[in-house]
């Protein structure tokens, strides 16, 4: 794989990139919780194998309070349930399902779980936050979008 970036989509096209900043401003102020969708965004981003989005989500969810130990096991949360609460397990399996929805679609025993931790509204907020943390992956891993430097102080 070549370690060159494709193509900037902001740089190319900065309204298709801002219709995507759209959606993310849209989930931001959706009243989801902020860890929560930290953990959803990783995990997305751990099934696309979008390192872009790893790095920045991993140093966000930090940012917001996250735990270390809970996102160093978060690709493998089932073994963990004592680590994330019902809610976050059910967000997970949710992110899951819809991020890998050619597979099997969104189950009714997937729904129902949901749906019982979550309110009409924040199932919504959950559901647009799968679909754009999607967006973007997709939009980083198809261009090979470079990681921002480390910094090294």
């Amino acid at each position: 794989m070549s370690d060159e970036q494709r193509l900037s989509v902001g740089d190319v096209d900065p309204k298709a990139y801002e219709a995507v900043l759209g959606l993310e401003r849209y989930v931001h102020h959706s009243g989801l919780d902020p860890r929560l969708y930290e953990l959803v965004k990783i995990r997305a981003s751990q099934l696309n194998g979008c390192a872009f989005c790893l790095d920045m989500h991993a140093r966000d969810a930090r940012a917001c309070g996250e735990d270390q130990r809970r996102l160093d096991v978060l690709s493998a949360w089932r073994e963990a349930p004592g680590l994330f609460t019902e809610r976050e397990r059910a967000a997970l399996r949710f992110t899951e399902a819809v991020t890998l929805i050619a597979e099997a679609g969104v189950s009714d025993p997937v729904w129902t779980e949901l749906t019982r931790c979550f309110d009409q509204g924040e199932t919504v907020a959950l559901l647009m936050a799968v679909a754009t943390i999607n967006v973007w992956n997709r939009l980083a891993v198809s261009t090979h979008q470079h990681l921002p430097a480390l910094d090294r102080a």
